[in-house]
């Protein structure tokens, strides 16, 4: 299990295919770990190392004590990179994952060449939603919210169609760190970009879900008219567009790749 060191935390990681291929980074959302882009690995192999991690708090990285900042969770992909001798990737984050990605097109542009930013938004959710889900956690565990999270992840149709794929979702959510879980929850919770997303040059495609609750299309829409030149993309799916909407979101996100 290659795992790397970032001040503290232990951060685990999966790095697949060529080593001369130009690098795709891709960062789970809240309450997922790496393997949620699975959907994603077997065709970008093709053209790209895949480099898949598990954010701070989340899967098999470390859960360091404390509540979290989008800020420390970005520098964790810093040191990632840096340990790897990656330069400059390709990055693709949903929702969490797409915060981390507006930090670093701000702070660290020479490390991006292209954003991907996915079912996100430059602030989500209030103080009051993130303080209620908290208490529910540190309360109850991570099984008290799994099937909140999951009506949020998926259409009820496509839950309906997919069981196979909503178990395994669901053990995913029920096995995360409750502590590295709310450590994370902070950081989105505090996190407001929305003044700074003029600031980011880096080539950005947005995805949205156009039934997402999480994250709204307008979320999206206004994410595609602050940032400079950025494309905006709207999939058939809830907040893991990903997942239900894999086919549209795999060729959506070749063809800017390939742009």
């Amino acid at each position: 299990m290659p795992v790397l060191k970032s001040g503290e935390a232990r951060i685990h990681y999966v790095l697949e295919g060529q080593n001369e291929s130009p690098v795709l980074a891709l960062s789970n959302s809240l309450g997922a770990n790496y393997s949620m882009w699975d959907p994603q690995v077997s065709e970008f192999q093709k053209k790209f190392r895949v480099l898949r991690y598990d954010t701070r708090g989340h899967g098999q990285s470390s859960s360091t004590p404390g509540l979290y900042s989008i800020e420390l969770l970005a520098k964790d992909v810093i040191a990632l990179l840096d340990a790897q001798d990656l330069d400059r990737v390709r990055f693709c984050g949903l929702s969490m994952g797409g915060m981390i990605g507006m930090w670093l097109a701000a702070n660290a542009p020479e490390r991006l060449r292209q954003l991907i930013l996915c079912n996100t938004g430059a602030k989500i959710g209030t103080a009051e939603t993130w303080k209620a889900r908290i208490e529910a956690v540190q309360k109850s565990g991570m099984s008290s919210v799994a099937p909140a999270i999951i009506e949020r992840w998926f259409t009820a149709a496509f839950r309906q169609k997919a069981p196979e794929t909503m178990a395994n979702i669901r053990k995913m959510i029920e096995e995360a760190n409750p502590a590295g879980y709310v450590a994370c929850c902070a950081a989105v919770r505090d996190f407001d970009f929305r003044e700074q997303l003029s600031k980011i040059r880096t080539p950005t495609l947005v995805i949205s879900g156009a039934h997402d609750p999480a994250t709204p299309p307008a979320d999206g829409r206004v994410l595609a008219q602050q940032i400079p030149g950025a494309r905006y993309v709207e999939l058939k799916a809830a907040h893991l567009s990903n997942i239900e909407d894999q086919d549209r979101f795999n060729a959506e996100l070749a063809a800017f790749l390939n742009s």
